[in-house]
């Protein structure tokens, strides 16, 4: 008796974002990159807060929904898991690409920014290390690094970055210990990166984001 064999196909999907502001009329655009089990119509409301004429916000949804408890109810996100794992970070990048092209078809913006949260943290490291977009900004925030992330080899992109690292003290999923091992691993590489921190939990916090959006966007 044969055994089942296993295969792939490639085929179009259709993915959604959420956006604060306008991207041809903006000096600076920030690309923000959910959690696991977020939606981008949520993740987003925090950086109204940041929102002017010169800062388009714009936050991509994982292409993968599920519901967060039993069969019905809440909807969340993600951005990739261990099923798949290498299609899924392919899928991301090339909707990521297209997305960048799009926002900046007109002209676009002539800063982008590019933040990750939580598991958008990982999303937005693959991201930069190997897009031919223009990136200028990286925020990681209550998120680190992939292993997979090989700095020998991508060192180059990410010392052309204004890097940031951002934890809350009372962050029930990632150590600050964890965020001082990602700075010397970041170090070691000749890498510089700029830590904030916050009285709060695993979550945006207002006062750092004004903090970062006041900090150098207008350069």
């Amino acid at each position: 008796m044969s055994r089942p064999s296993s295969h792939s196909i490639r085929t179009p999907r259709t993915a959604h974002y959420v956006q604060y502001g306008a991207p041809a009329a903006a000096h600076t655009l920030w690309i923000v990159l959910h959690g696991y089990g977020q939606r981008a119509a949520d993740f987003i409301k925090p950086f109204q807060a940041i929102q002017e004429d010169a800062v388009c916000v714009v936050a991509p949804e994982g292409l993968s929904r599920f519901y967060t408890k039993g069969m019905q109810g809440s909807v969340g996100a993600s951005w990739m898991t261990s099923a798949g794992r290498l299609d899924e970070i392919r899928d991301y990048l090339a909707y990521l690409n297209r997305l960048h092209a799009s926002l900046c078809s007109n002209g676009g913006p002539r800063r982008t920014h590019v933040l990750g949260f939580s598991q958008g943290a990982a999303t937005a490291c693959r991201w930069v290390a190997r897009t031919s977009a223009p990136v200028d900004r990286l925020t990681l925030w209550s998120g680190g690094m992939p292993p997979d992330i090989d700095l020998a080899t991508h060192s180059g992109v990410f010392r052309q970055l204004d890097i940031s690292l951002v934890l809350g003290t009372d962050d029930s999923y990632i150590e600050m210990s964890e965020r001082e091992a990602l700075a010397r691993r970041l170090h070691e590489h000749d890498i510089e990166a700029t830590s904030y921190t916050f009285d709060g939990g695993h979550r945006l916090h207002t006062d750092t984001l004004q903090k970062l959006a006041s900090e150098g966007e207008l350069a």
